[in-house]
């Protein structure tokens, strides 16, 4: 086996628990927590159905603790939300924007977290243009980018991502209904664009978001309703600066249901432990290099000893009700 001590990512051990209740855990004499969040929300300030202060209000009852609104080419100010509805070490919303640009019948949204100031959406000479000049701006703004949707009108494939430079995140699972996460027709699913792009030495986390518009129909499974994907975040603080630093470093995971209970990494392999709820049954994959899987455990842990030949892994948990955690990508062998 390779020396995996100088390449993988080490990770202590994670806990998570339900509710408003943070998970805790120490990391070189530090306490870090577990942050519940969604990075991808809209208001009535562009296409979504409500006001910010009941989209704002959904996420917070509905045990939330950080919220970035991303409305379409529009700055919605949170400073009086938070102000409001936010509470310290509890609850915080973080300002955001999308910046959309259709390129040849292809829609590219390009989501800003935090920047410090507006962002006009660029449009460049194609696909691949398009997006770099969107994040350059974004991080030239002082936000963080994350692509979205890659699937939504099959606008963006892996070849296109493999070009990006200076972005860590994209959307892997998106709760719109119309964004085709699971590929069909000959047209691959955004996992596997994961694995492509994954496996060509390129460095990029998978997101879970809602892309919720519709808050006045939780029930409708027809529109783009709150609640259906998230991310945990592993930070310091409840702070937009703590989030985004964990989240380009990988210290997160990303989930439609599925709560991760204990994760362990280290140079010979990895445990997860999945938080039972009920007569619930899980089955844990562990994926590397062109999306092979290289293990499927139905054991709770669920562990996975290194070989040295799979380049990355990752692993996804499924449960017997079709909720899935995706847990980002260790690196086996070095990236480009």
């Amino acid at each position: 086996m390779i020396n995996l001590k100088k390449t993988i990512v080490l990770l202590t051990v994670l806990l998570i628990f339900s509710g408003s209740q943070l998970g805790l855990t120490q990391h070189n004499n530090e306490t870090f927590h577990w942050y519940k969040g969604n990075t991808h929300t809209h208001t009535l300030n562009s296409d979504g159905d409500s006001t910010p202060d009941d989209v704002v209000r959904w996420y917070r009852e509905h045990g939330y603790h950080f919220l970035v609104i991303t409305d379409h080419d529009y700055f919605t100010n949170v400073d009086g939300l938070n102000a409001v509805i936010g509470a310290e070490k509890q609850f915080i919303v973080i300002m955001g924007i999308e910046a959309s640009y259709g390129v040849d019948s292809r829609s590219i949204h390009i989501n800003g977290l935090n920047p410090k100031q507006y962002i006009l959406p660029q449009k460049g000479t194609g696909v691949v243009e398009t997006i770099q000049k969107n994040v350059n701006a974004i991080r030239d703004a002082g936000g963080v980018p994350h692509i979205n949707h890659p699937n939504y009108r099959w606008s963006i494939t892996a070849d296109d991502l493999k070009q990006i430079t200076n972005c860590k995140l994209f959307e892997l699972f998106s709760g719109h209904p119309h964004i085709n996460n699971y590929g069909g027709g000959g047209m691959p699913s955004v996992e596997e664009i994961w694995d492509d792009v994954l496996s060509s030495g390129k460095l990029i986390y998978g997101v879970a978001v809602d892309d919720a518009h519709a808050f006045k129909e939780p029930w409708n499974k027809d529109v783009a309703r709150p609640g259906q994907g998230w991310i945990m975040v592993r930070a310091k603080h409840l702070t937009a600066g703590a989030l985004l630093e964990a989240m380009e470093e990988g210290d997160f995971y990303a989930s439609t249901g599925v709560e991760i209970e204990k994760f362990q990494v280290d140079e010979d392999g990895m445990s997860i432990m999945i938080k039972v709820s009920g007569p619930t049954k899980f089955r844990t994959q562990f994926i590397g290099k062109d999306g092979k899987v290289f293990k499927e455990d139905i054991s709770n842990p669920a562990t996975y000893q290194f070989k040295g030949n799979e380049m990355y892994i990752r692993a996804k948990i499924l449960d017997s009700n079709g909720r899935v955690a995706w847990i980002q990508p260790v690196k086996v062998k070095d990236w480009n």
